[in-house]
């Protein structure tokens, strides 16, 4: 039996491989955006899939966010199972209309008939210094949509996976990608990519036994890094990455939390009407009896986003992380 070395790969290259699998294996999936062709994509996701695959099944389109997710409506009507790149977050705010109204609606619309198989692949967050338009977390919007399965990768094996799902799915599934975690590197198996569970599940990537940190995509590695500091301060803190955010695994987290006691909810985007105040009042719905302090978050400040130099002090960072678990009201156990 021939064993194949694990070795290091970023998680640019798992998306890679997970588009040029899915066009190998389905002659039905299509991939377009602007410069996702010749250019490979801003960030080299779709790099070489035109020269394999040719330009009609990976095409460059005009800069013009609404038309080409309207295209893939029309291809997805038609049989076809398009994956669309929006370059940037907050370029893909003038394809709202679109995903809104008819991406999000068809299946419910048609009663079952017409289900729309689109995946929309969105890079986002910070991290990277990218300005206004190219640092957003627009998650709390593609949440807030029924219809939507929304979905976001923390690490290399989990981006091939949750692409590759996102693609077999007959639902439209948002693929929110952490700018800042593209070029991070894992161990990987390029020969032999594994699935990944259903969409839907969450995963604890730290056991723990003190507070659970509630967190998904560019936030994760921070959890991992603030949950390490806290051994100093004598708590062992439990980190659980959603991966998917609708639909929400409650059984994972509530379990977590039931088991700790304590939450803390952490992500980039804004508190005010962000994707923490859900998530805590859900814990709170479901865990109440077992809570010993109020659920709390770390999230971005309510404001557009910073500009470069400054947008260290507006990402939740190990020293935030560190200072709401402090505040789990920790003196009810002295």
């Amino acid at each position: 039996m021939t064993t194949v070395a694990l070795k290091p790969a970023t998680m640019a290259q798992a998306l890679t491989r997970a588009l040029r699998d899915a066009m190998a294996a389905d002659p039905s999936v299509h991939v377009l955006g602007e410069d996702v062709g010749a250019l490979g994509g801003v960030f080299r996701v779709t790099d070489g899939l035109a020269a394999e695959f040719g330009e009609d099944r990976c095409t460059d389109t005009p800069l013009a966010e609404a038309g080409i997710l309207g295209t893939a409506v029309g291809m997805a009507m038609y049989g076809l199972r398009p994956v669309v790149e929006m370059q940037f977050d907050a370029f893909a705010y003038p394809a709202f209309e679109q995903l809104i109204s008819h991406v999000a609606r068809m299946r419910n619309r048609t009663r079952g008939r017409m289900p729309l198989p689109i995946t929309v692949r969105v890079p986002y967050g910070g991290g990277i210094g990218g300005v206004e338009h190219h640092s957003d977390s627009s998650e709390a919007y593609y949440m807030a949509t029924p219809g939507l399965h929304v979905v976001t990768p923390a690490t290399v094996a989990d981006a091939y996976g949750l692409l590759r799902a996102a693609i077999a799915s007959d639902d439209p599934v948002v693929l929110l990608e952490p700018k800042r975690l593209y070029w991070s590197k894992d161990t990987w198996n390029p020969e032999d990519p594994q699935p990944v569970e259903p969409i839907g599940r969450a995963v604890v990537r730290r056991p723990g036994r003190s507070a659970t940190l509630i967190t998904y995509g560019p936030s994760v590695p921070v959890c991992l890094e603030a949950a390490e500091a806290a051994r100093a301060e004598g708590w062992d803190l439990e980190v659980v990455d959603l991966r998917s955010l609708v639909p929400f695994d409650d059984e994972t987290v509530c379990a977590s939390v039931r088991r700790t006691g304590r939450a803390v909810v952490v992500h980039e985007s804004g508190s005010f009407g962000g994707p923490g105040g859900e998530i805590a009042a859900r814990v709170t719905e479901r865990c109440f009896h077992h809570l010993e302090a109020p659920v709390l978050r770390v999230a971005g400040f309510d404001l557009p986003y910073p500009p470069p130099m400054l947008e260290r002090h507006h990402l939740p960072g190990v020293d935030r992380i560190l200072d709401a678990v402090a505040r789990l009201q920790w003196e009810a156990e002295n």
